[in-house]
């Protein structure tokens, strides 16, 4: 699941409402939706962001948030380490090929150090 597939999720469930019913007034399939909250699918359309933001008729800052997980939450990414150093390559490796043995624990350090060290965006 992606940080956008489970704010989705929270989202729907604290308002009661069904995947079938959100996809119908969306207009998506119940399966693309699905596949959107469990990371099977990339990151969707401006347009369907900003229409999932009018569905559940939020706005400013939980808006905002809505469009920040989206911009982190491809679940196909691709780092090109060519011109960096060779430890940039080394450890891209290394978490392409661990990165589902890691604890969660663990993804949240990593994942807290790097926001850290090079600020929430990049």
């Amino acid at each position: 699941m992606t940080p956008l597939g489970a704010k989705l999720r929270a989202l729907r469930e604290a308002r009661g409402i069904s995947l079938k019913e959100m996809a119908a007034a969306l207009s998506v399939s119940s399966a693309y939706l699905s596949a959107l909250e469990h990371g099977k699918r990339g990151t969707p359309t401006s347009f369907l962001l900003h229409r999932i933001i009018a569905f559940f008729n939020i706005i400013w800052d939980e808006a905002e948030e809505l469009q920040r997980l989206a911009e982190i939450s491809d679940p196909k990414v691709t780092i090109d380490t060519g011109g960096l150093n060779p430890e940039a390559t080394e450890l891209t490796n290394r978490l392409r090929d661990n990165i589902d043995r890691l604890e969660p624990e663990d993804l949240r350090f990593l994942r807290d150090e790097l926001v850290r060290r090079s600020g929430p965006k990049r």
